[in-house]
């Protein structure tokens, strides 16, 4: 039989609807209520605009893709370059896409991490094109410009603030506190800054009484300047299986004697 610790428990799902389908079967998996509130949108640029933006920029040596979106709307655009990745759900997205990833971290899943691999220290005079979403941490660019790289960005898609009416907040906010909704989860420091922007004073009352899972420590940190008390869990990576583990230790150890 299968086991549903997350019986009867509900979490507020924040990623990007296309990303979030993972996460909520793993939750549902469980037994528990994926409640979908995605805080984030993406839309592609125009086509022709990338291609004409690739146009301008160097021939890369290294294409680094920050995640699964900037490789679906700019695999293409990587030309022969050795292709770099932040995080398993990137590299996967590159193998999907017919292309061999050849730098990744093996113990971790940000840029901090990525940093580390061996194929990232002697970059002096190598093009790097970056390729993201708008906007974004400078970490990488500034630190591989320290190595004595040539660093280009290729803007392939950009992200928003979903438009929501009040009718939709407070039907979430409803959910929220009628299901008495044990976890929201986080994936980024951008994810938290949106859903504080979006909700109302009711929600972001609860959001601050209830436990944040996330698996990034940088969204710890902000969470807890945002909102002093929060309870947070850090999860030990961003992947659906990660984050479900989490959420289920945080409801054991709540519901043990």
């Amino acid at each position: 039989m299968t086991e549903t610790p997350l019986l009867d428990v509900s979490v507020l799902v924040t990623r990007p609807e296309r990303q979030a389908d993972d996460l909520v079967a793993a939750i549902e998996s469980r037994g528990g209520v994926a409640i979908r509130f995605p805080v984030i949108e993406t839309q592609p640029r125009e086509s022709v605009n990338v291609a004409a933006a690739a146009e301008e920029l160097r021939n890369p040596d290294i294409a680094i893709f920050v995640s699964a979106n900037a490789v679906r709307y700019g695999l293409p655009f990587a030309g022969a370059a050795s292709l770099a990745v932040v995080g398993p759900a990137t590299a996967r997205a590159v193998e999907e896409g017919g292309r061999e990833v050849d730098i990744r971290s093996p113990g971790g899943f940000d840029s901090e991490h990525l940093l580390e691999t061996p194929e990232l220290q002697d970059v002096a005079g190598k093009v790097v094109r970056i390729i993201r979403g708008n906007g974004g941490r400078e970490l990488l660019a500034d630190t591989l410009r320290e190595r004595g790289a040539l660093v280009d960005y290729l803007e392939v898609y950009q992200r928003l603030v979903p438009d929501y009416d009040d009718s939709g907040l407070a039907s979430i906010c409803e959910q929220w506190r009628t299901s008495r909704t044990a976890v929201v989860t986080v994936m980024s420091v951008e994810t938290l800054t949106n859903l504080v922007e979006l909700l109302p004073a009711e929600g972001l009352e609860l959001l601050g009484k209830t436990r944040l899972v996330t698996p990034a420590s940088r969204v710890i940190k902000e969470a807890e300047k945002r909102f002093p008390g929060i309870p947070t869990t850090l999860a030990d990576g961003p992947q659906a299986s990660d984050m479900v583990e989490a959420i289920v230790a945080c409801v054991k150890s709540r519901t043990s004697p």
